[in-house]
């Protein structure tokens, strides 16, 4: 058999490509290089590529989430669908790195499949964001075909790299393991250099480039760091196609110039003033004309369908006409109630701060108000957009939960607008949370919480979460209301830690209350509110057990499919 001559110090040829004319098979090339003391052994760069290769998987799966979070959303549902495509790429990766090793065992063929990689990982950014704004006006137009379609689209835009990124770890053993007897050493080694990478692609991303460069910059990053690194090895064997290579670095570097500013997704029906992706949303301010010569500021999160907290210019317009009026009226289901009564508040959810300033204007502001809320960057929008200055108002970055139970305080009013848009955290759905918030309230406390319901084309409304909070919280108070927001596809679901009534609640209005704006909310929901008591307790969420998320995945496929407003 003819074979052709080859620099074995070097290990580069004339057809380093995946199906170059090798002159012999694979067992053959392996005992050619092998005796001549090729690069084989050891090849250049190996471990490095390993190790970079397992940081742009996790990466990538980070970015993806990211990604997919301000359209989709971040439930059980999607996750499942990220990691089990990944999951399903990776697994197509070993099988095809290990069919490429048994016939191509050449590290620079390595290196070109990971600057493959890199390549199609740049393209992402660009590639999703024509998907993902199909997939927000499907679901501003509710086209849930479209919508669903868009998510599998993305999902199969990640298989290119990850697959590819999969045929790292079965190729670096072939390459790494120079005989049946270490074979065994020379998996395990690079298995775990391939983890550790992994662990650095899931942390870094999260904890350090996302909330300080975005999402499309922290994806660019890791596929250029790919692609440098593989350019790099494919340098120290001389291969002839580095400059090819260095082309594509060229290319993602053009494409992040282009994409670099992250979503930017336009405003509906109004100015957009700021944006911003945090470690936990994607936040937009948004300015809009209320008619009168002035504005409205309206915080955004995430897909964008749902406004998290709204301020008027005007300082004398306080209420909304929204889910957030009626906390400052849940108390008066208790009898005798005065608004004297009311001295402290927690709002779990303080968002910009809507609900923090009603209770001020309604209750003065000897009333202290501890708001949490998950991500610190909302906060500073509240300050900076929304004047959330007032000296009342304690705003705390923490979980809900977890700032309730180390609380030593007891509260009148424990208020829950917890939403990441559409889903609100499991945690605080369960009967042992709504104990550990009962344990907080005073004798006359009340826990209130904002739930969806929204409305299909034939005008019926699906009261499914509404009616598993109501069932929950249930188990927990003696008396629990339902209150209709007028005018929004939301109800309070009010709980009461002593017994009260309806009528209890309509005399405090009608002839107690003295504040204009409480009286105002208050008549309000006497009038539209459809004000009932839920005595159900049949089923409810614990923390075992609670399937939020796929209630609400339902509603939406139901709202979806069903042509909703």
């Amino acid at each position: 058999m003819a074979i052709e001559p080859k620099n074995a110090g070097t290990g580069s040829s004339e057809s380093s490509g995946f199906g170059g004319a090798l002159g012999m098979n694979g067992a053959e090339q392996v005992l050619v290089e092998e005796s001549s003391g090729s690069a084989l052994a050891k090849p250049p760069f190996l471990l490095t590529i390993v190790f970079v290769g397992g940081m742009s998987v996790m990466a990538t799966e980070m970015c993806a989430s990211r990604l997919l979070a301000p359209y989709f959303g971040t439930s059980l549902l999607i996750w499942a669908n990220i990691i089990g495509f990944v999951i399903v790429y990776l697994a197509i990766g070993y099988y095809l790195g290990g069919r490429l090793a048994d016939r191509f065992p050449r590290p620079e063929v390595l290196y070109q499949l990971t600057a493959f990689a890199g390549l199609a990982m740049g393209l992402i950014p660009f590639l999703t964001r024509p998907i993902l704004d199909i997939a927000y006006d499907a679901f501003r137009n509710v086209n849930g075909g479209i919508f669903y379609g868009s998510l599998v689209g993305i999902l199969l835009l990640f298989s290119a790299p990850v697959i590819l990124l999969g045929c790292v770890t079965p190729f670096a053993v072939h390459l790494r393991a120079r005989s049946v007897k270490n074979t065994g050493k020379a998996a395990g080694g690079i298995s775990s250099l391939s983890t550790i990478g992994s662990i650095l692609g899931t942390f870094i991303p999260v904890l350090i480039m996302i909330p300080l460069v975005g999402t499309r910059t922290t994806t660019y990053t890791f596929s250029l760091v790919l692609l440098a690194f593989s350019t790099v090895g494919l340098f120290l064997l001389r291969s002839r196609r580095v400059p090819i290579y260095a082309g594509f670095m060229a290319i993602i570097l053009a494409l992040a110039v282009l994409t670099i500013q992250g979503v930017t997704r336009p405003a509906v029906n109004g100015e957009l003033v700021f944006e911003k992706e945090s470690a936990d949303n994607y936040i937009q301010v948004v300015k809009r004309p209320v008619g009168d010569g002035t504005y409205r500021f309206d915080l955004v999160l995430n897909e964008g369908r749902a406004v998290h907290s709204i301020y008027y210019q005007d300082p004398n317009r306080i209420l909304t006409g929204g889910p957030w009026d009626y906390y400052m009226i849940s108390p008066f289901f208790n009898k005798d109630i005065k608004e004297a009564d009311i001295k402290r508040s927690m709002l779990i959810g303080l968002g910009a701060g809507t609900v923090s300033k009603q209770l001020t204007r309604a209750y003065g502001s000897n009333i202290q108000i501890e708001g949490i809320e998950v991500d610190p960057e909302i906060i500073e929008v509240g300050r900076k957009y929304f004047d959330m200055n007032e000296p009342n108002l304690k705003a705390i970055a923490d979980d809900g939960r977890y700032y309730l139970i180390t609380s030593k305080e007891k509260y009148d009013i424990i208020g829950m607008d917890a939403y990441k848009q559409p889903y609100i955290p499991f945690h605080l759905t369960t009967q042992e949370f709504f104990k550990q918030v009962r344990d907080h309230l005073t004798p006359t406390g009340v826990a209130v919480v904002n739930a969806g319901a929204p409305e299909y084309a034939d005008g019926k409304r699906d009261y499914r979460l509404v009616e598993a909070l109501a069932s929950t919280m249930k188990t927990v108070y003696p008396n629990v209301y339902l209150v209709n927001v007028d005018g929004y596809f939301n109800t309070m679901v009010i709980g009461t830690n002593q017994p009260t009534s309806i009528d209890n609640f309509r005399e405090n209005i009608t002839k107690y209350v003295s504040n204009d704006l409480i009286k105002t909310v208050g008549t309000t929901a006497l009038e539209k509110g459809n004000i009932r008591e839920w005595n159900k307790a049949d089923a409810f969420f614990t923390d075992d057990l609670a399937p939020v998320e796929r209630v609400i995945d339902t509603i939406i496929l139901d709202y979806a499919l069903g042509g909703g407003k």
